[in-house]
């Protein structure tokens, strides 16, 4: 491991605080030393209060901040002078010790501080790092890790037995580290949390942690215990969308509530899942305690999932002295799924969330295969695991963070989506919570929202090979679908049927009926399943009920698409899938409609082109935004009880009234 300190970039960075972030910034690059939200960092500092007297103050990483993007205000200032106070308590709650690092803040609306920030005041170092480095887990969780420890560093780190996070940690590390810390000592190794530098500057702290990480590599290395390897088990080619939504359908049961399944099929992930101790060494829990809520008590290896609900249950109730009256907060459902045909299967409530679980487990498996080849893996006793999984701190975040968002941890797709109405069902969906798939033949869809909870997916709608592949790619990221809004149509030129050529009227059918019959038909099994049932949205146009002159392939379309919905509110009603068309008219803000043509059109009527955008019953421009937001309403609660319906968003037509 190499040190990424650049002169240049440092010296953006001012003062101590400043430099803080940046070596911060450099910690959270490398996802080897920590991983979404972990490892920890501090400065102490001395500067002015109100009154104008200088205060030794603690900036701590504060809750909710991730290394990697941390800003100045992401470090939580707490008073120096209190901490050293509370570091000599003999006894103290989580409870009171957060009640006393909140008050004791010198700004008010600074992120709460970590748990461990008594640990970093205690140390006699300006500088604190903590990571939970890859290499040094792998070494300090084998069964003589205590040994192996000792054995590389020497004294060069205090070595400090495992205690859950929080108050007696810190009052443990008060005890040993001035017994035990020599001239040379530079940190300390903490069994099963990781590891800790410091030093008098920033750099110093910092490069310090890159090379006691380096020690450990190293000494993997020449163990052969490094390089693990990857196999060359190819993803399945045939279709496994209906599996892993019966999957997700299954885990969001158990859960209580809907969540996403993502899936990693590379030959990594295939390849530790099919390794011949993937059903008793994957188990036996996560590499650290930080890692426990993410990815709950075990993986679950196979897709027995209610049996393994049971299992957890009765593992609760056996060391939850009070079980009866905790169940009402307890989520049996894994968070992790180790799969020969699926590979990694990670669940979260929201796409971020996945995609956390999938990557510390990614790390986790690594970790235990260099750990088992230098000699056996050992976790935490399970009545530890229990007790960080339930710590009192921990279910408070997690009460107090519930979700608000009510399509929360289900997945939305959209066609059309790359502009107009589409891209703005995209916006109104991932609004509220939902993960989205987006199809178009704009090949731009796919760099359209670079985030976690959207997959852009270019796809030609008139062929049916595509829409399967995307369906597929669809139902492998995000696990299911819960949503469907088929936007996706083609309006051509003013032509009399007279006029109208075989080819034309084809190729608005092919787009503006084939195609929805062919992703309803194909959806179907998925909207079945899906947790709490399936929802899908036609939009129609104006024209199905008051067609005009010149416009006879698409209004046919777009009555037919119509009469489609209607038989499928009828057949699919008893599987609890509701449809329903929004009939949208004058929708001036689409690509269909430059300033030029507005100009146009609203000259050959006479009116100004804000008088022609308005030209209906309640004089209102009807926008995209308007029609998603009808759109995402029809797939939330406010119309549970409604299917088949035709809804107008029109602004009032006299000839549609």
């Amino acid at each position: 491991m190499r040190s990424l300190w650049d002169d240049q970039e440092a010296a953006q960075y001012k003062g101590d605080l400043g430099l803080r972030v940046y070596t911060s910034r450099l910690l959270g690059r490398d996802k080897s030393l920590v991983l979404h939200g972990g490892g920890n960092t501090s400065v102490k500092v001395r500067e002015k209060n109100l009154f104008g007297e200088e205060e030794d103050v603690l900036y701590v990483k504060g809750s909710g901040w991730d290394l990697e993007t941390i800003e100045d205000r992401g470090f939580a200032p707490v008073r120096l002078a209190h901490l050293l106070k509370l570091a000599r308590v003999t006894a103290m709650t989580d409870a009171q010790m957060t009640n006393e690092l909140l008050t004791h803040l010198t700004r008010a609306f600074a992120p709460a501080p970590s748990v461990e920030t008594i640990l970093h005041a205690l140390l006699p170092h300006r500088f604190v790092d903590h990571t939970h480095a890859d290499a040094f887990i792998s070494v300090s969780n084998t069964a003589d890790g205590a040994r192996r420890i000792r054995e590389i560093y020497g004294d060069s780190l205090v070595y400090v037995p495992y205690v859950m996070p929080g108050f007696d940690l810190s009052r443990l590390c008060a005890e040993t580290y001035p017994k035990e810390a020599a001239g040379k000592t530079v940190g300390l190794a903490l069994e099963h949390h990781g590891l800790f530098s410091f030093g008098g500057t920033a750099r110093e702290s910092y490069e310090r942690m890159i090379g006691l990480v380096t020690q450990a590599e190293d000494y993997l290395k020449a163990r052969k215990a490094w390089s693990i390897p990857v196999g060359d088990r190819e993803p399945a080619r045939e279709p496994l969308r209906g599996d892993i939504s019966a999957l997700r359908s299954t885990v969001s049961d158990v859960a209580g509530f809907p969540m996403l399944l993502m899936t990693r099929m590379d030959s990594r992930n295939l390849g530790f899942a099919n390794s011949d101790d993937a059903g008793e060494v994957f188990q036996q829990g996560p590499a650290t305690p930080d890692h426990v809520i993410r990815t709950k008590r075990v993986p679950l290896v196979g897709r027995d999932v209610k049996g393994y609900a049971v299992r957890y249950r009765e593992y609760f109730e056996k060391h939850a002295p009070h079980a009866k009256q905790k169940l009402t907060m307890l989520d049996a459902a894994p968070r992790v799924l180790i799969d020969p045909e699926l590979g990694v299967c990670a669940f979260g409530r929201s796409a971020k969330d996945a995609v956390i679980v999938a990557e510390i487990y990614e790390h986790t498996m690594e970790i235990i295969s260099r750990a088992t080849r230098l000699g056996g893996w050992r976790a935490l006793p399970e009545r530890d695991i229990f007790d960080v999984e339930y710590w009192e701190l921990e279910q408070a975040k997690l009460r107090k963070g519930g979700s608000a968002l009510p399509f929360a941890g289900e997945i939305a797709l959209v066609t059309g989506a790359a502009s107009g109405i589409g891209k703005a069902c995209v916006d109104s969906l991932l609004a509220r919570g939902a993960a989205v798939a987006g199809l178009d033949i704009d090949q731009r869809i796919g760099s359209l929202l670079p985030r976690p909870d959207f997959l852009g997916l270019p796809c030609d709608l008139t062929n049916e090979a595509e829409i399967e592949a995307a369906l597929e790619r669809c139902v492998r990221r995000f696990g299911g679908l819960d949503m469907l809004v088929l936007n996706a149509g083609i309006f051509p030129p003013g032509c009399k049927i007279g006029d109208l050529t075989t080819g034309e009227w084809r190729k608005v059918m092919s787009v503006n009926l084939d195609a929805n019959f062919f992703l309803l038909r194909e959806c179907h099994p998925l909207l079945k399943s899906a947790p709490r049932k399936g929802r899908a949205v036609i939009i129609g146009s104006k024209n199905v009920p008051a067609p005009g002159p010149g416009a006879a392939a698409y209004s046919a379309s777009k009555a037919a698409v119509t009469q489609l919905m209607r038989v499928a509110a009828m057949e699919w009603g008893a599987d609890g899938i509701r449809i329903n068309s929004i009939h949208p008219n004058a929708v001036f803000d689409t690509g269909l409609w430059t300033k030029e043509v507005l100009a146009s059109r609203a000259a050959h009527y006479g009116l100004s082109v804000e008088e022609y955008k308005s030209n209906n019953l309640l004089r209102v421009e009807v926008t995209s935004r308007d029609v998603a937001e009808l759109a995402a309403e029809l797939c939330d609660t406010l119309f549970a009880k409604t299917t088949g319906a035709q809804i107008p968003v029109d602004g009032g037509n006299e000839r549609v009234i």
